[in-house]
């Protein structure tokens, strides 16, 4: 009987090219408590051939510990060396300090901010031709923008939960519920903005039981949005006199963003109930209740808003005070975007060759791209496509 005979057997080869470094610094903002990544989606990148790097107890404030993160492959750093990688995901304005720290050429991804970069490290940036990307400025193929849709989402849902638990709250609180009970008046929720955090916050709402209003002063905007919803929610133009009305009855108000701006009035808010809870979702474009102080829900107090204090408050900022939601929606948001640029090859290819990156970048091989941050700098903006073709 003839002994077996060896057959060769093909074995695959492992070949891993030099990984590009992804940097997550911590938020030195007190009121940006969000954080770009779970460990989960950490690990994805390091499966990915990324080496991701993360200052020690970036990640708190969404309760994960160094150790979950080494666990997954992510390298725990100072900060300077989460700086120093390649690409730095880092959502809160870039400090003079931070900016320094990062390397020659490298990408920075955070959000727009416009309000509050300064511009001696919009400078640096500029020296040390970083190429920096607003995130929430990033668009599709569809002209959708991924980011941004994402995060309206969530404040639109966080703002009527917040509100929810500020109603209830019997000490600070007026102890009721949004509605839901047999034989108990619901309350009412009014909603000026037909936006995409608009109807996160109407279906929430409804679902609890509220009576929900929504205004808008683009009637096909307002359309859309109502078929959307579905049945329930009571649609109206921005009438002077039945928002009003509405205003007057509502124990929640949400403003949300609008194509044309739109103020109340500091009479409208004299009406307004005692106690009602009210939250602006677009202040930075413009705040929409410019009588009410704002307070940043990453720092508010449950006494902010208690039935008996007289001066009436406007809570901004609502996605900060559900951190780790947003973590896990921007982890989803941000591996799709790795995702596209390793199939361009590089982080600069994907700026040749994804026009919704190459719109979101505000600078640019050293030069503002952006007409904003030029003229925040006294300088003029350089045509980013101009660059590309001598890159």
């Amino acid at each position: 009987m003839n002994a077996p005979t060896p057959l060769e057997q093909l074995v695959k080869k492992s070949v891993v090219p030099r990984s590009a470094t992804i940097g997550l610094p911590a938020s030195q903002s007190p009121s940006e408590r969000r954080f770009p990544m779970t460990p989960e989606a950490a690990a994805m990148l390091v499966d990915r051939g990324f080496t991701v790097k993360m200052e020690s107890g970036a990640a708190m404030s969404i309760h994960f510990s160094d150790e979950v993160y080494s666990r997954h492959g992510v390298k725990i750093v100072d900060r300077a060396e989460a700086f120093r990688c390649d690409m730095v995901v880092y959502l809160p304005a870039v400090s003079d300090a931070d900016a320094n720290r990062l390397k020659h050429g490298a990408f920075l991804f955070g959000f727009a901010h416009a309000e509050s970069r300064s511009p001696r490290a919009l400078k640096i940036l500029l020296q040390k031709s970083v190429t920096a990307v607003a995130l929430d400025a990033i668009s599709d193929d569809s002209g959708k923008h991924p980011f941004a849709d994402i995060l309206r989402e969530i404040d639109g849902r966080a703002a009527v939960a917040i509100a929810s638990s500020l109603l209830a709250d019997s000490v600070h609180g007026k102890g009721i519920l949004l509605g839901g009970i047999a034989g108990v008046v619901p309350c009412e929720l009014t909603i000026i903005g037909a936006d995409l955090a608009a109807m996160a916050a109407a279906r929430s709402a409804l679902g609890l039981g509220a009576v929900v209003r929504l205004f808008d002063n683009d009637i096909y905007r307002l359309r859309e949005a109502s078929e959307a919803i579905g049945r329930g929610v009571i649609a109206s133009a921005l009438h002077p006199r039945v928002l009003k009305s509405a205003l007057r009855t509502a124990d929640i108000v949400i403003g949300c963003s609008l194509k044309r701006h739109f103020e109340i009035s500091s009479d409208d808010v004299d009406e307004m109930k005692r106690g009602v809870i009210t939250f602006d979702l677009d202040r930075l474009s413009a705040a929409m209740f410019p009588s009410m102080p704002a307070v940043d829900l990453a720092l508010a107090s449950p006494c902010d808003n208690a039935p008996d204090v007289v001066q009436r408050v406007c809570y901004v900022n609502a996605g900060s005070a559900v951190p780790r939601t947003a973590a896990m929606a921007l982890s989803n948001t941000l591996l799709t975007l790795f995702d596209d640029i390793v199939a361009c090859d590089s982080a600069l290819n994907a700026v040749r060759l994804m026009p919704g990156l190459r719109c979101a970048a505000y600078t640019f091989l050293g030069k503002p791209v952006n007409p904003d941050v030029a003229k925040s700098l006294g300088m003029r903006a350089v045509d980013i496509n101009l660059l590309l073709q001598f890159s």
